[in-house]
């Protein structure tokens, strides 16, 4: 009962999908392109997002509300190359074209698919929504929560918006993209994180799509311009062998060795509760595969204060600390005007001019009320 009525309110709050994003075939038949799946959506059917569906041959998306609305510190993205020590607005909406078992947001990502994921939406406009942000101060605006891939349309709404008064945009997403979608998003989208979840084909389809979808976007991602950092939650006995990660590393040092590689411990979760957390040697194994592929910066998460000075950014040249953190909280910001005081080498990041102290934030999300 409440799936179906959940249903029928995301249905009646919907706006006509993007040019960009929305083929139309014979028969009023249309091809959605917001993802990697590319439906082909026959009247009176949705996409495999289950929350994009052909209305009398017209593609309708989900618009104007939110299911998650919160002020998080930039560094839970985690993005820890964009704005260090500044809170961002994070919103979401429902659904996902993928299916992780482990998803750690599934009672938004889940919503139409899984009879326990029911969370009801909350109207807003886009213009609400960016008066907030600059109501609490944070230069950056984050989709995130659900897959923001396939609520594209009007996360852009609420982008265009955001542009208006400078405030910095960003996806949190899986990278099941398309090149239609990321052309679409690039005039108003900095940001881009992407879950590599696993450098196996087999695994990927396991949740929903291919491994090498999700590569060859990241290669997009990175020529097109965007912002792009990187997060493998390692979990045991999924994705966790040394085999895979150096083969994961490689790649990424292979794309552009400045790219950040978050790799975060797993907790039980959702319907994945089998496989142990993630043990903090673990991660560290994954750390020394990351540093010994060439890439300049990899950062354990989700264990702070176990990972040594790990979590801090150094200067690939001389060493010198940049920024130090424990877990979402940063300690000190010693950039000068995104490069090393020491040596002047140029780091790569979304950086702003240098805040004083009194300004880094406390590490602490903040519930939104409105």
């Amino acid at each position: 009962m409440i799936q179906t009525r959940l249903k029928s309110l995301l249905e009646s709050n919907t706006m006509e999908g993007a040019a960009a994003l929305t083929f139309e075939e014979q028969d009023q038949v249309v091809r959605c392109v917001a993802c990697g799946h590319r439906c082909l959506i026959r009247p009176g059917k949705a996409g495999i997002c289950r929350v994009r569906f052909n209305e009398a041959g017209h593609l309708r998306v989900p618009a104007g509300y939110v299911a998650g609305l919160q002020i998080d510190p930039i560094e839970k993205k985690p993005f820890f190359h964009a704005y260090p020590g500044n809170n961002a607005l994070s919103f979401g909406m429902l659904g996902c074209d993928l299916h992780c078992s482990y998803c750690q947001n599934w009672v938004t990502s889940q919503a139409l698919r899984d009879d326990e994921a029911v969370v009801m939406p909350r109207f807003v406009s886009a213009e609400k929504l960016v008066s907030i942000a600059l109501e609490h101060g944070t230069p950056v605006m984050v989709s995130t929560y659900n897959e923001p891939l396939i609520t594209a349309d009007w996360a852009m709404e609420v982008f265009q918006c955001a542009h208006k008064h400078g405030i910095v945009c960003g996806f949190v997403s899986n990278g099941n993209a398309t090149p239609e979608v990321l052309e679409y998003l690039r005039p108003c989208v900095a940001l881009y994180k992407v879950d590599l979840k696993s450098f196996r084909d087999k695994a990927y389809r396991s949740l929903g799509c291919t491994l090498q979808n999700v590569l060859d976007s990241i290669h997009r991602l990175k020529k097109s311009g965007f912002w792009v950092e990187l997060v493998t939650l390692i979990i045991p006995g999924f994705n966790d062998s040394a085999e895979e990660l150096r083969e994961m590393a490689e790649f990424i040092a292979d794309v552009d060795c400045n790219i950040p590689w978050h790799i975060t411990a797993f907790h039980p979760d959702y319907k994945m509760t089998d496989p142990p957390r993630t043990s903090v040697d673990s991660l560290l194994h994954a750390y020394d595969l990351g540093r010994e592929a060439g890439l300049h910066f990899v950062y354990p998460g989700n264990l702070p204060g176990l990972v040594g000075n790990r979590e801090n950014t150094y200067c690939p040249t001389c060493k010198t600390t940049l920024i130090e953190r424990q877990g979402f909280f940063v300690q000190s910001n010693h950039l000068s005007a995104g490069h090393c005081p020491k040596c002047d080498t140029e780091i790569p990041g979304v950086w702003q001019a240098n805040a004083p102290a009194s300004s880094i934030g406390d590490g602490l999300p903040r519930s939104v009320h409105w």
